[in-house]
């Protein structure tokens, strides 16, 4: 018979340390396909696609529900997550019984009363389906493993690649591990052991000599080895503040509970031999200038990673740009800046003409004040642009009503809203070279190793305020228990199994 595989999917990696909420609209400026217009992501990047993809040779009809995406932000509203939510489940009912469901979720989504909605999600589909139908969720490696969410999956499958380019992949380990399980080849067990370490992503690459990247391919050689058929190992987001945070390993064994448990808790342990690897070196914006001064051409990167939108932040400091001109840089620069009403500015002035504007720190005034500045208008555009990969390369999104604002010799990109950055798409489609720029402002900590790795002469990461900073000490903790690491050197493991 001809298996029929409900997939869905409601994406967001959420920020707990801004003021703002996350609605239906944010979701709307990347996507939300329901019902069949889910199966327009076939052949993109996503993770949904490589579901689709499995699904399709193994001959399976698919039961499309919905697939949501938007950029990091504020937790969800809790009409915003009602909708998705009901978006995804009504169709399930209706087609209940199904033989499988596969669902595309980031792991460290949030919402207003909810704190663990992915845990929330599989119990209530759970509750459809019944307890023997498999349910695997595909994660991101910075997911927050909780107890819920490994009682009511039949198998969690993260990313193994940070920066993110094996979102395809992974929907198809996900759907692999969901037909392996429905025609009676394996009986999936899981163990997550988890030790108290947070740390921003940084020192998270998975190549190289980075501490993530001894634990992942630690996790594929354990996935060669018989009986074992996924190893997933979690840097736990660390800008919400929820209980039972932490990193660590998850192990899913053929039947084995003994060996999953065994195998997470070495993972877990190496995380924490591994805790000051993640703590990254950061300069003042003024060492960083002194220092790329006297590196010969450019262009240099100023990672501003405390303004990070793919982690939640709102995008609208201008932190390093007023750093920047009371330091009074001549070279040409480019940072950008979320800011719709500077945006309208722009575009009421006119393209060439000057404008004055009240700039940044519109959205969420918590952490600083806007700057005065005078510029010249060089570009406006509706800010619309194609991601070329990662997990959502082939998919449209827009910064809104864009400008470039000529700040002297800093060349400003003001966009309406904020978005995910993957490369230098953004800049790309205001028309900013990135080889003719000496520094570049990126607020992305970890992604601007793939956008720049081919022009950049060196990146530093600059201390700045923000709700995604490089130093986690600097945030608000209210309800993480205690201890954890950089607040605290004291390790315990916690295991959570199925």
């Amino acid at each position: 018979m001809t298996p029929r595989i409900a997939v869905g999917s409601i994406f967001q990696e959420s920020n707990e340390f801004v003021t703002t909420q996350t609605d239906l609209a944010l979701f709307r400026n990347t996507y939300v396909h329901e019902r069949d217009a889910l199966l327009q992501l076939a052949g993109t990047d996503c993770e949904v696609a490589g579901v689709l993809a499995v699904c399709e040779r193994e001959r399976a009809q698919v039961i499309p529900l919905v697939a949501a995406r938007c950029v990091s932000g504020g937790p969800l509203s809790d009409a915003c997550y009602a909708s998705l939510k009901e978006a995804l489940l009504a169709p399930l009912r209706e087609a209940a019984p199904v033989d499988g469901v596969v669902l595309a979720m980031h792991g460290s989504m949030t919402t207003i009363s909810e704190g663990d909605p992915e845990g929330d999600i599989l119990e209530a589909v759970r509750q459809i389906v019944g307890p023997d139908v498999p349910v695997v969720m595909t994660l991101d490696l910075h997911a927050h493993v909780t107890t819920r969410m490994v009682k009511h999956a039949t198998g969690l499958v993260s990313f193994t690649h940070y920066p993110h380019d094996d979102t395809f992949t992974t929907g198809e380990r996900g759907a692999t591990l969901l037909f392996a399980a429905l025609h009676g080849k394996v009986k999936p067990v899981m163990a997550m052991a988890k030790v108290p370490l947070l740390a921003c992503g940084c020192n998270g690459q998975t190549f190289g000599d980075a501490p993530m990247a001894h634990l992942t391919r630690r996790g594929r050689e354990l996935e060669t080895q018989p009986g074992i058929l996924s190893v997933s190992c979690f840097q736990v987001h660390p800008n919400n503040d929820q209980p039972g945070m932490g990193s660590g390993g998850l192990v899913i064994t053929d039947n084995d509970p003994a060996l999953a448990r065994r195998l997470a808790s070495d993972l877990a342990e190496e995380f924490w031999a591994r805790r000051h690897a993640f703590q990254p070196d950061v300069l003042s914006v003024a060492d960083a200038v002194a220092a790329g001064r006297a590196i010969h051409g450019g262009p240099v990167l100023l990672v501003d990673t405390a303004d990070c939108a793919g982690g939640g932040a709102p995008g609208d400091s201008v932190a390093l740009l007023r750093e920047l001109l009371t330091l009074g840089v001549t070279e040409r620069t480019f940072v950008m800046v979320v800011d719709p009403d500077a945006a309208k500015a722009c575009a009421a002035a006119g393209i060439g003409q000057t404008v004055s504007v009240e700039l940044g720190y519109h959205i969420d005034p918590t952490w600083g004040q806007p700057i005065r500045v005078t510029g010249a208008v060089s570009l406006l555009s509706d800010g619309r642009f194609l991601y070329t990969g990662g997990a959502y390369g082939g998919t449209w999104a827009s910064m809104g009503l864009s400008a470039v604002l000529h700040i002297g010799s800093i060349e400003t990109l003001v966009m309406s809203y904020p978005t995910y950055d993957w490369a230098d798409e953004q800049y790309r489609a205001a028309g900013m070279d990135a080889r003719q720029a000496k520094f570049i402002g990126v607020k992305n900590p970890m992604n601007y190793r793939i956008a720049y790795r081919d022009v950049a002469k060196t990146a530093f990461i600059v201390d700045t305020p923000g709700p995604t900073p490089s130093d986690i000490r600097r945030l608000p903790y209210r309800r993480l228990q205690r201890p954890s690491f950089p607040f605290d050197d004291v390790c315990q493991v916690t295991l959570i199994e199925s």
